[in-house]
């Protein structure tokens, strides 16, 4: 069998959605409540974090059924709850989820569930609402369509700390201009909203402030209006100013300078007011410092720690900010926006969903296209994260012309460059189709593989011999590379087998020989080949388990009697002594190469 080289990090990969998708939509028909309620909740467990799963369920019309769910009188609060937290599943992912959501309605239904008294089921509908107006492709006028939506969400913050947060969050993003400004003053947002800055939840105190720094962008009559409101005995100013200080956290800082910012502007207070005027002037100034600082910090806290960084993601926009951070003008900025989501991107669960659910790897793109060296090799070592074999970014990465750029960075003068453009396309190559393959091959060259074999750099020679054994693998794969590019891998192969080199690059190159002998015709080319037959049987014999075992691998793969021209084989291999080897390998100590070599006799007596 071929050998694959195992990605960096070590998870089960993500098993394909099939059967199963169909089952899912099925359960929501049973005449069984109960039944269906199950059906909902083991949906629920399995769209988390899996955009493949939610694509399909949606293709499957789930969507409908769920909205029919949640609607019916009959059905029980706990479904009702159940399936508005599914759809905000659902939600999460792609941008075209949202689309095929819109398409169905999902607006007007889950407006309708708030009327309920049930405060679980309206939290999770405007959970639900919550993340579908932050899409980009939600038309914000949704919001405004029926008049008496936005005073019964008014009315609806005095609930609890969730339903504060979430609509503040649906205010604040929905809020484009004039026309929506006035329709939240005239329904009282101001008033409502103002007593949130003193939240003990973080999150709601944040989600008010945003709303008040959108309410009163150009806008005179709001800014006016915020000068005299007062909170537990302070005017609005003071608590804005209080928010600015050094010990509270950076999003902080910025969204209170933007709203004193606004009133200035607006007149409502004095551009030299001295309350404001140094804090604001030394905040902007050392804006890009405040971010910078706070992204190294991150970077570092989440670095080898998977709780820390789940906690670093949860926080309120958090992944936005460091997104944003990629493009900002300050190359110091940059760096450390790269250097934090490469500290967060070694966690597998964000892979599969923060890092999917905010594109992250469009702007990290962007990133590779045109930066400084120091740039590109934080980012295209978080780009060989992306590139792993369960990640859903590597299809959008692919297409989106990964490979060119990629190819370029493996003859970059920058070692550091050469091993992770090689890295990353060696993850690429992971159980990838043939096209991928032949794609790599076609921008690589082979000039360019044999100059990366004899490079200088080890980790750059160990990420090639990765790469060529991902590239063959899968016996189609094997026949198809070899018949093209066979006489130079043999070559190259020889060449390393012959050098000076340590253990571990001498095990990977007998690992590409066992998987071209692995082969249907490729394995002739190493049969032919009487200098490559003795090498392997020197191995054999070699001092060294690892070596051993490798080359075990190849003869396995030589003599397995069910394969095609087998008997010619076994007896050429036999009167070489390599039946005498085995028999000696058979009383090994080492209890993997006795298995091994047991079973190659075994294939000689079948």
């Amino acid at each position: 069998m071929a050998c694959l080289l195992e990605t960096p990090i070590r998870m089960s990969v993500l098993s394909e959605v099939t059967a199963s998708s169909r089952h899912y939509v099925d359960r929501l028909f049973d005449p069984d409540p109960q039944k269906v309620l199950q059906g909902v909740i083991d949906m629920k467990n399995a769209v988390i974090g899996n955009n493949k799963q939610k694509a399909n369920l949606i293709v499957l019309g789930a969507v409908p059924r769920l909205l029919y769910l949640l609607q019916q009188e009959t059905s029980s609060t706990e479904l009702k709850t159940e399936c508005a937290v599914v759809l905000g599943s659902l939600a999460m992912g792609t941008e075209n989820n949202v689309k095929s959501l819109l398409d169905c309605h999902i607006i007007p239904a889950l407006l309708q569930g708030l009327l309920s008294p049930d405060l679980k089921f309206i939290e999770a509908c405007l959970r639900c609402l919550r993340t579908i107006f932050t899409s980009p492709v939600t038309p914000e006028e949704l919001l405004y369509t029926d008049a008496t939506v936005i005073p019964h969400l008014m009315a609806l913050l005095s609930r609890s700390r969730y339903t504060q947060e979430y609509i503040c969050q649906i205010f604040s993003h929905c809020c484009k201009g004039p026309d929506h400004q006035t329709i939240l003053f005239n329904h009282g947002a101001v008033q409502n909203i103002a007593h949130l800055l003193t939240s003990v939840s973080y999150k709601v105190r944040m989600q008010a402030l945003k709303c008040f720094s959108v309410l009163a962008f150009e806008n005179p009559q709001v800014s006016m209006t915020l000068v005299n409101v007062l909170v537990d005995g302070e005017l609005l100013p003071q608590i804005f100013v209080k928010m600015l200080q050094r010990d509270k956290p950076i999003e902080m800082q910025l969204t209170s300078a933007k709203c004193l910012t606004y009133m200035c502007r607006a007149g409502a207070i004095r551009t030299d007011d001295s309350c404001i005027v140094l804090k604001l002037d030394h905040d902007l100034k050392h804006a890009h410092e405040l971010r910078q600082a706070a992204f190294k910090l991150y970077a570092s806290l989440g670095a080898n720690d998977e709780d820390i960084r789940k906690k670093i993601i949860e926080t309120e926009n958090m992944m936005d900010r460091i997104v944003t951070g990629l493009s900002e003008s300050s190359v110091k900025v940059r760096l450390a926006a790269v250097r934090c989501l490469h500290s967060l991107s070694r966690s597998v669960q964000q892979l599969r969903t923060s890092f999917q659910d905010h594109a992250v790897w469009k702007p990290l793109m962007k990133v590779l296209q045109n930066a400084p060296d120091e740039i590109l090799v934080v980012a295209s070592s978080m780009l060989c994260n992306l590139l792993l074999e369960f990640s859903p970014s590597k299809e959008p990465i692919l297409e989106s012309g990964a490979v060119e750029l990629l190819c370029g960075l493996t003859q970059s003068e920058n070692p550091a460059l050469r091993v992770n453009g090689i890295w990353a396309l060696m993850n690429m190559a992971f159980q990838a189709e043939q096209k991928i393959k032949a794609d790599i091959l076609r921008s690589l060259s082979t000039e360019q593989l044999f100059r990366l074999l004899s490079d200088s750099d080890l980790n750059v020679l160990m990420k090639t011999l990765g790469l060529l054994r991902n590239l063959l693998s899968t016996r189609p794969h094997i026949d198809k590379i070899m018949s093209t590019h066979g006489k130079q891998i043999m070559q190259a192969v020889t060449l390393i087998l012959e050098g000076e080199h340590n253990i571990e690059v001498k095990e990977q190159t007998l690992c590409i020989l066992a998987n071209i002998a692995d082969g249907t015709t490729a394995k002739e080319l190493i049969m032919t080949n009487d200098d490559i037959l003795q090498k392997i049987k020197y191995y054999m014999g070699h001092s060294h388990v690892k070596l051993q075992l490798a080359a075990m691998f190849c003869i396995s793969n030589l003599v397995w009697n069910e394969e095609e021209g087998s008997q010619e084989r076994q007896d050429k291999l036999r009167d070489m002594g390599i039946v005498d080897i085995l028999h000696k390998l058979s009383q090994s100590p080492d209890s993997n190469l006795c298995d091994k070599a047991k079973m190659a006799l075994q294939q000689y007596l079948a």
